[in-house]
């Protein structure tokens, strides 16, 4: 099909270096410095403004590279334009299947098998994911997921498994990482929200997050009632 050509070849898209790298009209290809590969398509929204009350101009999330074809990318990168012409927001409007948590956790598990140091660091990973953050979040898809829903998992076992609270923390953290990586998620990590406003919080002699959840001691009461605090405040409680 003719309107589906373009100057990227299924070899470029493995070869291509960190960049933003064209493939036309349609998609294009971003690679990070980490190597991995995702789709974007920028496009403007009609009768959409920004907060400088000028057109709308943005970038939406195609999928993956190891996910989505080059076929695939060129095809979601012509529906998405026409969406943005009838001023629908492509994000709300697409149609893209985005992957529940536990489904990206799981690939995250195998792709980095071969770096766990043992077995039993590699089963530890997704045997605490399953116990504490599937429950919870697992199923939904991972672009839904923000700090609430972190904070529903983790205030649990703040108080009394702090140190897992620390575990889970960090592997939430890793696994959304990857889905923003492969076009699944927009804007910051949930995660790192966090630890942002318990460094601010901090200031009102509140939560420190160098202690939560990166290591929350049971004499810690100040930090503890901070972190519930924080969770009562979006509505957890």
């Amino acid at each position: 099909m003719s309107h589906l050509s373009g100057k990227l070849t299924k070899a470029l898209v493995k070869a291509l270096g960190p960049g933003l790298h064209a493939d036309g009209n349609g998609p294009y290809l971003v690679v990070d410095p980490s190597a991995a590969r995702r789709w974007i398509v920028r496009m403007t929204v009609k009768r959409q403004k920004n907060r400088a009350g000028k057109p709308l101009r943005t970038d939406f999330g195609l999928g993956g590279a190891d996910l989505a074809t080059l076929h695939e990318a060129r095809a979601r990168a012509l529906e998405y334009p026409r969406l943005a012409r009838a001023g629908l927001h492509p994000k709300f409007h697409g149609v893209k299947d985005i992957p529940g948590f536990e489904e990206i956790a799981r690939q995250v598990h195998v792709e980095r098998l071969p770096t766990w140091k043992n077995a039993k660091h590699a089963a530890q990973f997704i045997t605490t994911l399953e116990t504490h953050a599937y429950p919870k979040i697992g199923r939904p898809p991972v672009d839904t997921i923000g700090q609430p829903e972190v904070l529903a998992v983790l205030s649990p076992i703040w108080t009394e498994k702090h140190e897992t609270a620390r575990r889970v923390a960090q592997r939430i953290k890793t696994v959304l990482d990857v889905a923003r990586s492969k076009g699944f998620r927009e804007g910051e990590n949930p995660v790192t929200a966090i630890r942002d406003a318990g460094a601010k919080a901090k200031h009102h002699r509140a939560l420190d997050w160098r202690d939560v959840p990166g290591g929350i001691h049971h004499s810690d009461n100040a930090h503890i009632s901070a972190l519930q605090r924080l969770g009562r405040e979006r509505g957890l409680y």
